[in-house]
């Protein structure tokens, strides 16, 4: 079955069903946005919880997750779970006869920043490339008066020693920020958060994927209407084959051959990837 049992946590902090959708094992959250930042305010208001950690799901990251064991239990870790495809969309409002929205990280930062102007939630943004962040927060703070960006880092292309790695994590905390948004590429921001969720409590962390390389000028992002219709991956292929090539025809190829299984019922995860938050 597609449709799953509700997602209990979202279910206690929205005060109402919110229902998954499993595509090869992983349970995706069928989410409004009006759901989210429910789910947000609630988790924010107790800073005594670990961070809540935000998955956001597309057909590279269902593949990913079957092949690597080590991405596929960060999902299975993180505590929301969204719907990043506007194919995989159509298809839970299509199951569901609900309105749901995509979260799709670059709406989502613009979202949440809107809303930060009466709420006066705080923002670290964490990754990119150099300068990034910095033109994000100039962005934000121009988009959106009022918007709080407590901080950015801008991590070296190489792992961090465990002393840089504390010294980031105390730097983070003592923003004391709502929204941690995290811009190292997928599935390595996830890892990231997996890793740091206990370290870092209290805040959302999101993994924000080409969010800081769209926001910055450094990737000319998908016009809406192309995202709308769900080819903002032939557009980014297009623009940017020789590093996507690979996740866009070999992950998309395989994508489609695991859920043909699934749907003939030929093939079944069954051990789904669900949440531990």
């Amino acid at each position: 079955m597609l449709i799953e049992t509700e997602n209990q946590f979202l279910h206690k902090s929205y005060g109402a069903s919110v229902k998954r959708m499993n595509i090869l094992g992983i349970s995706m959250d069928c989410l409004s946005y009006e759901q989210m930042h429910a789910a947000f305010d609630w988790w924010i208001s107790d800073r005594t919880r670990p961070a809540l950690s935000v998955a956001l799901v597309n057909v590279n990251c269902c593949v990913s997750g079957l092949e690597d064991p080590v991405v596929r239990r960060c999902y299975a870790h993180a505590g929301v779970r969204g719907i990043d495809s506007m194919p995989f969309l159509k298809l839970a409002r299509l199951l569901t006869g609900e309105k749901l929205d995509r979260l799709y990280a670059p709406d989502m930062m613009l979202e949440v920043a809107r809303r930060a102007q009466q709420t006066h939630y705080r923002f670290f943004l964490y990754g990119g490339a150099p300068g990034a962040a910095e033109k994000i927060q100039q962005m934000l703070e121009e988009r959106f008066p009022g918007v709080q960006i407590v901080g950015t880092y801008c991590p070296p292309f190489r792992p961090l020693t465990p002393e840089e790695d504390a010294i980031v994590v105390k730097t983070i905390n003592d923003t004391r920020p709502d929204f941690v948004w995290i811009g190292l590429g997928s599935p390595k921001q996830d890892v990231w958060i997996e890793e740091h969720r206990d370290r870092i409590p209290g805040c959302v962390m999101i993994a924000s994927g080409a969010t800081f390389d769209f926001f910055s000028g450094r990737i000319t992002q998908a016009p809406k209407w192309i995202r709308d219709i769900g080819f903002e991956w032939l557009f980014r292929l297009c623009h940017d084959w020789r590093r996507l090539w690979k996740r866009y025809t070999v992950y998309n190829f395989l994508f489609l051959y695991y859920f043909t299984l699934q749907l003939l019922g030929l093939k079944r995860w069954d051990r789904p990837v669900t949440s531990s938050q």
